[in-house]
């Protein structure tokens, strides 16, 4: 579960290239909208923060028995998608600008969110016994160096060679879809000796949360009339989390140094990602359905 060079350094470039591609799809007018219109925002953000952090709580309560997988199953509750959930979004023809918007907002409040609500599930958990504070300036340039940057490049890039950006489109698809299947390899790799074991912790757990954040982003997106392509972005970013994020903050020292709260992300990102290629092939044949 240590760094590896597939995520200390493949995994942000693939992911800067391909949120390049990305932005190259995008115009400026899509985030005005957004801005214009929060509404699938807001909705957006209430699923991500409040509910799935709710859920994470009610089910460790339900299912841990031990109080570090308690712990990290919270974690990974309380990390929205990042990157991940983009290229996802980007695959299945949801809403991209809400997708990248959502990331955005989401990276910056989860810089206050994450340690308020690990400690209280610490606290809780393991009497208190250590506070964390998250490195808020270097998890912020993180996350934009692989997702808003990359993006901005993009749209420069399409509003000043529109002929380029356009048949670029489809090799930029291409590369997506194969940095994809790469990063999921590489994911099942890394973790192929412990996911029997990992699984038979935190399986059933990180499968019910997984379900359920989708179904649930999906479900409430429906209930206030958002588009078909936003009800996919919602219901991605709810189900699709941070991993990445939640095991460098278990297994790192200077934060929670505990190798054990690292074993729900972990299992929790391996299933994500079959739960990803489902909703990709689902939504991406509704959404093809959808007038704009």
């Amino acid at each position: 579960m240590e760094q590896s060079i597939v995520t200390a350094v493949f995994l942000p470039v693939a992911l800067g290239i391909i949120m390049l591609g990305m932005g190259m799809t995008l115009t400026l007018s899509d985030f005005k909208r957004i801005a214009l219109f929060p509404k699938a925002a807001i909705i957006g953000l209430t699923s991500q923060l409040i509910i799935l952090p709710i859920l994470g709580f009610s089910l460790a309560a339900l299912l841990f028995d031990i109080p570090e997988l308690a712990v990290g199953f919270i974690l990974i509750s309380l990390c929205p998608g990042g990157a991940t959930s983009n290229i996802i979004s980007h695959l299945a023809k949801a809403d991209l600008a809400l997708s990248i918007s959502l990331t955005a907002v989401s990276s910056v409040v989860t810089n206050f969110t994450i340690p308020i609500l690990l400690n209280i599930a610490l606290f809780n958990y393991m009497g208190g016994e250590q506070a964390i504070q998250l490195p808020i300036i270097k998890t912020f340039i993180q996350i934009f160096g692989v997702t808003v940057l990359p993006v901005t490049i993009g749209m420069i890039i399409k509003n000043r060679f529109p002929d380029f950006a356009l048949k670029s489109q489809k090799t930029m698809n291409i590369v997506s879809t194969v940095f994809f299947v790469i990063i999921l390899l590489a994911a099942i790799l890394k973790e192929r000796a412990n996911i029997i074991p990992y699984f038979q912790e935190a399986g059933v757990a990180a499968i019910m949360l997984n379900l359920s954040g989708v179904f649930i982003g999906y479900q409430l997106a429906r209930l206030f009339s958002l588009s078909s392509k936003q009800r996919s972005a919602i219901s991605i970013e709810t189900g699709i989390q941070n991993g990445t994020l939640a095991i460098t903050l278990a297994l790192s020292p200077a934060i929670l140094n505990n190798t054990q709260m690292a074993v729900p992300p972990a299992i929790y990102s391996l299933i994500m990602f079959v739960t990803a290629i489902v909703m990709i092939l689902y939504f991406k044949r509704k959404n093809a359905r959808e007038v704009v």
